[in-house]
């Protein structure tokens, strides 16, 4: 059997292992989804998601660090300044990712009666899912019609050892 063609390029700089390091964080995807579905205050979302004071603390922060979130200030009546936060257009940029989560979760995790949220179009009410298409606008139904391919950041590896029979990096 032949290796596959991966094999010959290194994931040392693969942008999906980049971004999972920040999404894979426990709570981080939560978190975005509050701040989508309209939650945009701690504790709320705190009380909302059920995520302890001090996780909440740190994935805010992350999230505000990778600039996917900013922070916006407020004050309630005799109250101090406080913050919420709000998306910014990257961290707009991940609400396909979490349409195809729901959508993926809703066909295959959720309870006997269905979903406990559906997507739907705001104009319309029709139920959204997540398409797939080529920069031609080709729509691709079956994911075997897509194959990759090395880009312009792709890096060959290197081969290892006396007999060059190690692999590369990863």
């Amino acid at each position: 059997m032949d290796a596959p063609p991966a094999l010959e390029w290194s994931t040392a700089n693969c942008q999906v292992e980049r971004v999972m390091a920040l999404l894979g964080h426990s709570g981080v995807v939560v978190v975005v989804r509050e701040v989508i579905n309209g939650v945009r205050r701690f504790d709320d979302m705190r009380r909302h998601a059920g995520l302890s004071r001090q996780v909440l603390t740190d994935r805010l922060a992350l999230l505000v660090d990778h600039g996917l979130l900013r922070r916006v200030p407020y004050r309630d009546e005799g109250s101090r300044e406080r913050h919420e936060y709000r998306l910014t257009e990257k961290g707009f940029e991940l609400y396909p990712t979490l349409v195809a989560l729901a959508d993926f979760g809703a066909r295959w995790y959720a309870d006997a009666e269905g979903p406990a949220t559906t997507l739907q179009h705001r104009d319309c009410g029709a139920p959204v899912h997540p398409v797939v298409e080529c920069a031609r606008g080709h729509r691709v139904d079956d994911p075997r019609d897509v194959v990759p391919a090395p880009g312009p950041g792709a890096r060959r590896v290197v081969p290892s050892g006396p007999a060059a029979g190690g692999g590369g990096a990863s």
